[in-house]
């Protein structure tokens, strides 16, 4: 297991689920990481284990759910992270160490929220499978998400695969409407999401 909290191939944490007999396994082996919490809300241990290994408050925490395909999260999350750590490096922001949550929902969010205090969460969670693609993800982002914020506080960028939008395309998204809400000091449905045309970095 490595030291290094940038090297999210490497990187891997395990804490206990919070579905105590749902025992932590691999979503695949090329990823190295452990499918590891448990739906909308953690255990005291996995809180406990989150702040050992994560550091709190940085600029970006990205969170990493297998939700309803764990084919997205295997396909689409490994060059999307990377892409978002060059990007978050390029612009001067820290990042957290990534992790991944088993059986993921979107409100655990809030938690991640409460625990590690970020400026901003994104969660890189898979898409229920359709008739066109099993691969397809979403990214759902929040400015310092709370336990009593809603859809409405959310902001969510979805269908990235190679048919849909690219991970190229979707880490400009996530990093410009990141970097939005951090001057806004908010998110979600007051937050438009602006489409440059080309699509660019600000």
């Amino acid at each position: 297991m490595a030291d290094e909290p940038d090297d999210l191939v490497a990187s891997s944490i395990c804490p206990e689920t919070a579905l105590p007999e749902i025992e932590p396994e691999m979503i695949g082996p090329e990823l190295g990481w452990s499918q590891t919490l448990q739906r909308r809300s953690l255990n005291e241990i996995s809180r406990s284990e989150l702040l050992q290994r994560v550091s709190p408050s940085n600029d970006l925490q990205v969170v990493i759910g297998d939700g309803l395909s764990v084919t997205a999260v295997s396909k689409q999350a490994p060059p999307l992270f990377e892409l978002l750590r060059q990007h978050a490096q390029e612009r001067g922001w820290r990042i957290g160490q990534p992790f991944v949550i088993r059986h993921c929902r979107v409100g655990i969010l809030n938690e991640i929220g409460e625990l590690l205090a970020p400026r901003v969460v994104v969660l890189l969670i898979g898409e229920r499978p359709g008739l066109a693609t099993t691969e397809s993800l979403s990214s759902y982002l929040a400015y310092q998400p709370r336990r009593n914020h809603t859809d409405a506080n959310r902001n969510l960028i979805s269908n990235i695969h190679p048919r849909g939008i690219s991970t190229r395309d979707a880490a400009l998204r996530i990093m410009n409407l990141a970097a939005k809400m951090m001057t806004a000091g908010t998110s979600g449905y007051q937050l438009r999401e602006e489409l440059p045309t080309p699509l660019a970095l600000k």
